[in-house]
């Protein structure tokens, strides 16, 4: 072959490699990044025409001003606290080394939560919050899945209880919780508890569905697999029900996990539990210059969450269930 031959042939195979990594990397990298940077452009656009009480609205840039802020004053907050600690620590080492009967006392830093710790407390929340809906919806629904006469008589309380408002709920929560939580030193706050239960209760209905429906589906050749080995039945939930299950029950767990996070933050906002729902409240209750800044901080911080437990909740799915093309969009 000559040399011009074979020039061109790996001219062409160059060509062919270039146009392979773009078809890869036009869906997965660069369009995503096209539509925010679209997305950014029309905010700030439109950012700049819109003024409120309490000045312009915030674009891009000032957000992220407002987010520095945050970040800068969480850090000082940290340095006040260490510093706090170890001056209380100097002060009990003294104090018993001129008496070591003394009694010490450690007290905890008791400055007000900054932005990011009222993240880990919102995630705290949902997650309790999803894990106690999770513990009762998945064996109601296999129940319900596995006997007709069950569903019948629970599908009328899903098909009412389901399209109830949070903020319906909490009030009945908060007076319930009120009236029975009742300690002098109580393990955790009734604000805390309040909240919990309130996602509960709204995180219980897609995953009682997805799994009723997952495991009524079940495939024919599988029970008769189960019938010809004589299974008992936790042997046939065990080995049959659950992994054949598996995807319809995430897909509930995926949406219950998603109405939780939405859920909390109404329920922050009006049982004022530390977090971000209270946060955002917070800051429109105090109408400073700076606070629509921290609210859509906020309001981003909340959909990046949302989007990163959705895409660990896939991980996971993909991991444990034999479905290992389940979709990551």
């Amino acid at each position: 072959m000559s040399n011009p031959a074979v020039a061109k042939s790996i001219k062409q195979t160059l060509e062919a490699g270039r146009q392979a990594r773009l078809k890869r990397w036009l869906p997965q990298v660069i369009m995503p990044l096209v539509g925010i940077l679209a997305f950014l452009l029309f905010w700030q656009l439109v950012a700049t025409n819109i003024q409120t009480s309490l000045g312009q609205f915030p674009g891009p840039s000032q957000v992220a001003e407002q987010f520095n802020g945050l970040l800068d004053a969480h850090l000082q907050s940290r340095e006040k606290a260490e510093a706090f600690h170890q001056r209380q620590a100097e002060r009990n080492a003294a104090t018993l080394a001129k008496n070591p009967d003394a009694q010490v006392k450690v007290r905890p830093y008791t400055g007000k939560p900054t932005f990011f710790e009222q993240i880990i407390t919102s995630l705290y929340t949902v997650m309790t919050g999803f894990a106690i809906a999770s513990l009762i919806a998945v064996p109601l629904g296999i129940v319900c899945g596995l006997s007709k006469t069950v569903y019948s008589a629970v599908n009328p309380l899903i098909q009412i209880f389901k399209p109830v408002s949070p903020l319906a709920w909490l009030p009945l929560v908060t007076m319930v919780v009120s009236a029975v939580y009742i300690s002098e030193d109580p393990l955790m706050a009734k604000s805390f508890v309040t909240s919990a239960l309130t996602v509960a209760l709204c995180c219980l209905w897609p995953t009682v569905i997805n799994t009723t429906v997952g495991v009524a589906n079940l495939d024919k050749d599988l029970q008769n697999v189960s019938r010809v080995l004589r299974l008992s039945p936790l042997s046939h939930v065990r080995r049959i029900v659950l992994p054949a299950a598996i995807p319809m029950i995430f897909t509930g767990l995926r949406l219950s996990l998603a109405t939780g996070w939405m859920v909390l933050i109404a329920a922050e906002m009006l049982a004022q539990n530390p977090g971000l729902g209270k946060f955002i409240w917070d800051e429109f209750q105090n109408g400073s210059s700076n606070s629509l800044g921290r609210i859509m901080v906020a309001v981003i911080v909340i959909g990046l969450i949302g989007f990163a437990l959705d895409r660990i909740m896939l991980m996971l799915q993909r991991r444990v269930s034999w479905d290992k093309n389940a979709d990551l969009r």
